[in-house]
């Protein structure tokens, strides 16, 4: 049975594209098959797996959203087996708008992979910074969501708003929606903060937040440039190891290690 799992933060730069992308890699080499969606319009993830939609002949995410393509048409085989791709592009950005006349507009997304959805082991969505349509429609269509959490002072407090969009999602069009899980990432140990702000989020949150940390890592950060994921980039960087680790601890989690 498939399992969709949304990658959100409304705050940038806390290694949310990063995590989708080398979480559904890392799933893929554990012999799952997995599709990972862009949804985000600055398509950080489509160029991060190598790929450019042309102008002329898109078929992405966007085509989608709007009705004009069937989503079996916008899917791409990456250089990872197992793993597929629906891109992105920065026309996403209007896709909101275009829906705003459509009913259930709450569940486009969700609508649209029911035909595919049971193709996969695990579908990874990359959410966009924003927490507007697109994002709901993302959050209607998982099961659960990974918060990928950078070890700042202000990193908690940032966490309010996306909680209480995925209460709102909860408590109306997907009350099964679940939250996976709270992953650090860009953590340093030789910095007490990152120590500190790690500690009060286990804390808070517990068992829920996953014991698998990604550490800071040059390799990790230059892989997108090369449009790779980390595992074919660099396979005995530490990055490769964090990710593998989160990946197997993910499959424990939703007992799907055989």
């Amino acid at each position: 049975m498939s399992k969709v799992i949304a990658i959100a933060n409304q705050k940038g730069g806390v290694g949310k594209t990063t995590t989708a992308i080398n979480l559904a890699a890392s799933l893929a080499v554990l012999e799952k098959k997995v599709l990972i969606i862009d949804a985000d319009p600055q398509a950080n993830t489509t160029s991060g797996l190598n790929f450019s939609p042309s102008d002329g002949q898109k078929r992405t995410l966007y085509e989608v959203m709007i009705g004009k393509i069937d989503i079996r048409d916008a899917l791409i085989q990456t250089e990872v087996a197992n793993l597929h791709m629906i891109p992105s592009h920065i026309n996403l950005v209007g896709a909101e708008i275009e829906m705003l006349e459509m009913e259930e507009r709450e569940s486009v997304l969700k609508n649209a992979l029911a035909p595919i959805k049971d193709n996969y082991d695990y579908i990874i969505i990359d959410c966009s910074p924003s927490l507007g349509l697109i994002t709901v429609n993302n959050l209607t269509a998982a099961d659960s969501v990974i918060i990928p959490v950078q070890p700042e002072f202000f990193a908690l407090e940032g966490l309010g708003k996306l909680m209480k969009t995925i209460r709102i999602v909860q408590n109306g069009i997907n009350p099964a929606l679940e939250i996976e899980g709270f992953v650090v990432t860009m953590y340093d140990g030789r910095t007490k903060v990152h120590a500190q702000v790690v500690t009060e989020l286990q804390e808070i949150f517990k068992d829920m937040v996953f014991k698998t940390i990604i550490q800071r890592n040059i390799r990790l950060s230059e892989a997108p440039s090369h449009g790779k994921p980390i595992i074919l980039y660099d396979v005995m960087s530490n990055g490769t190891s964090n990710y593998l680790s989160l990946a197997k601890e993910l499959l424990e989690k939703n007992n799907k290690t055989n």
